[in-house]
């Protein structure tokens, strides 16, 4: 393809990128640097019958012209980033200097709301992908394997976790593992404690929020293996039984080998939804157990307060997660490619 054909074919992606990808993130870089101004006090004297007193008031004249001239606020640079509501530098080196261990200065990072939330938002990531990726292979192996009257009925109701939006499908299991609800009730029944709820425990609901995760993103793999599935090679598995090879040992050297290009775009999408997990929080209204760096925005953006710059310093670090997360898989594929080449 000539250079000029392929400039005006990529022009309006590459126009598409900067207007909604690139623009969009300097945005909030330059947001994150900024914070809003401090209103303008004026002090006036107030006098009555018995004298004057100085008395302090917000000028409010001197406050609009002050945010019309610099609308972005005052720069701050880096100091949003390491405030208390975020890296808090200062708050962690105290928590070391004070802690008796490791132990103890974990638990004094667990304090700190964007510790708090990483740590959910890390275990989340690391513990639903693996485990969706090995549901979802699992159930594309045994959906291939039935008979072709029973697949469309089967595929059906696997979609259905995926077909169910994200933020219905977590407000219908919150309704269910209520102490009212079939599972709550069943798990009392079982545990015979009337008392026991799932949403009273923070490990109890990071499970259920695990398991929630798996569930809803699962169908999502299956059907990308399912179609890799389709495209597997017959004599290579006909090779692999004359050779005597198990079921499992076709499966390990045979089918999963082919389909490593699928499990690394899946593992590369989940990466990027699991470290952003949102709707899953708010369905099951357990923020006061589990919190995540997308919860943080939405709660510094809601209220009255609306602290955009410390919404903006979260964006920004999340971005980067995201990339430190996708980089070893990228890495990896760009090897691949460079050998094939």
């Amino acid at each position: 393809m000539k250079h000029r054909t392929f400039f005006w074919f990529f022009l309006p992606t590459g126009l598409a990128m900067l207007l909604f990808i690139a623009a969009p993130i300097v945005s909030v870089v330059m947001q994150s640097m900024f914070a809003p101004h401090e209103a303008v006090l004026k002090t006036v004297e107030n006098c009555g019958p018995f004298g004057c007193q100085p008395e302090t008031t917000i000028d409010q004249e001197a406050t609009r012209q002050l945010r019309a001239e610099q609308p972005l606020g005052r720069f701050v640079g880096l100091d949003i980033y390491i405030d208390r509501g975020h890296l808090a530098f200062s708050e962690v080196a105290a928590a070391w200097r004070a802690a008796d261990g490791i132990g103890d200065f974990l638990s004094r990072l667990g304090n700190l709301p964007f510790y708090r939330a990483m740590a959910f938002t890390l275990t989340y990531t690391f513990v639903v992908t693996p485990l969706l990726i090995v549901l979802g292979l699992i159930i594309a192996l045994a959906v291939n394997t039935l008979h072709r009257r029973l697949k469309g009925l089967v595929i059906f109701f696997s979609l259905l976790p995926m077909i169910v939006t994200p933020l219905v499908g977590s407000l219908i299991l919150f309704w269910m593992i209520d102490s009212r609800g079939i599972i709550g009730s069943f798990i009392q029944w079982a545990a015979n404690d009337p008392d026991l709820s799932l949403k009273a425990s923070t490990g109890l609901t990071w499970i259920m929020l695990i398991v929630y995760g798996i569930w809803h993103s699962a169908p999502f793999a299956f059907v990308v293996f399912y179609a890799g599935l389709q495209t597997l090679p017959q004599d290579q598995l006909e090779a692999a039984r004359i050779d005597g090879a198990t079921r499992w040992q076709q499966v390990r050297f045979v089918v999963v080998p082919h389909l490593m290009p699928l499990v690394t775009f899946v593992a590369l999408i989940q990466l990027m939804d699991n470290f952003r997990v949102f709707e899953p929080i708010v369905g099951f209204n357990a923020s006061a157990h589990a919190t995540s760096l997308s919860w943080i925005i939405f709660n510094d953006l809601g209220g009255e307060t609306r602290q955009l710059s410390a919404a903006s310093a979260t964006s920004v670090m999340t971005i980067i997660g995201v990339a430190i997360l996708l980089s070893p898989v990228l890495v990896r594929t760009w090897r691949d490619f460079k050998g094939k080449h």
